[in-house]
């Protein structure tokens, strides 16, 4: 069972990894569809693991919303401030006629997740499509998706292979036992060397600094999101947040990382990178 369960894995990833850094190096339409998946199918995944906590997420209305959110990421269609107040009142107006219980945490749960897995999710598009669409410089942003997607698998895979091997101190009990401070430091180690590593061979548009930073985000914030998500994933009573990945889990659990990484780095890029 567990070497059909390790194949398994090993057959997704070898189909998946090739196709998600091929669509993100070629961008547009495909990259945005790709993004506007992980993100509607993340919020469905956090819509179920509520249920476990009798708490009645609004999916259609999360679901629109989200689609809202990520497609504004895309082209713009509409002010952000304007399209949060239109799906705050709609939600607000469509609870009223729910007749659900827990109207509070019914609102609250949705709104947490249009607006963690919805914004945060579009801020992946934004940087995709941070470095224009001229032919010479849109290859950066892909570059730098790919870049940051490899930052956080080996960040994962340090953080596991060797907090498993030397993991002595635990780093956040309450959430997950099984993570260590020195498979965490090892993790963000083996992050801020990816992208320096990245820098030096194929982006060499990133200075040292934003190379630096970019690492360290993903190395801290990166592993911070994973915890949030094992937070709400042990709240909700669920080892994973789906089963929609053979062998990996859910979206939400392949792309936790990527989801609270991406807000911090897309602000560091508008505001510190010319």
């Amino acid at each position: 069972m567990v070497l059909n369960n390790r194949m398994t894995r090993i057959l997704v990833a070898l189909i998946a990894i090739p196709l998600i850094v091929f669509i993100s190096y070629y961008g547009r339409l495909p990259f945005y569809l790709l993004i506007l998946f992980i993100g509607m199918t993340a919020f469905y995944e956090f819509s179920k693991m509520s249920l476990n906590k009798s708490i009645f997420v609004n999916i259609p209305v999360g679901l629109i919303s989200v689609f809202f959110i990520i497609t504004n990421s895309y082209i713009d269609v509409i002010n952000f401030e304007h399209l949060s107040l239109m799906i705050i009142i709609v939600l607000l107006l469509n609870e009223l006629f729910r007749d659900k219980a827990s109207a509070i945490n019914n609102l609250g749960a949705t709104l947490l997740g249009i607006f963690y897995i919805g914004l945060f999710t579009g801020t992946i598009i934004s940087i995709r499509e941070f470095f224009g669409l001229t032919v010479g410089s849109y290859k950066h942003g892909g570059i730098l998706i790919i870049s940051i997607l490899a930052t956080i698998w080996i960040c994962d895979s340090a953080a596991y292979f060797l907090g498993s091997a030397f993991g002595k101190h635990k780093l956040f009990p309450r959430v997950s036992p099984k993570k260590s401070w020195e498979g965490g430091i090892a993790g963000f180690v083996f992050a801020v060397i990816t992208m320096i590593l990245v820098k030096v061979w194929v982006l060499t548009i990133l200075s040292w600094q934003d190379a630096l930073v970019i690492g360290v985000i993903v190395g801290t914030i990166g592993q911070l999101g994973d915890l949030v998500e094992s937070l709400i994933k042990r709240d909700a009573g669920v080892k994973d947040s789906s089963n929609i990945i053979p062998g990996h889990g859910g979206i939400f659990d392949r792309f936790d990382s990527l989801l609270f990484s991406s807000p911090v780095i897309y602000l560091y890029l508008i505001y510190f990178v010319k």
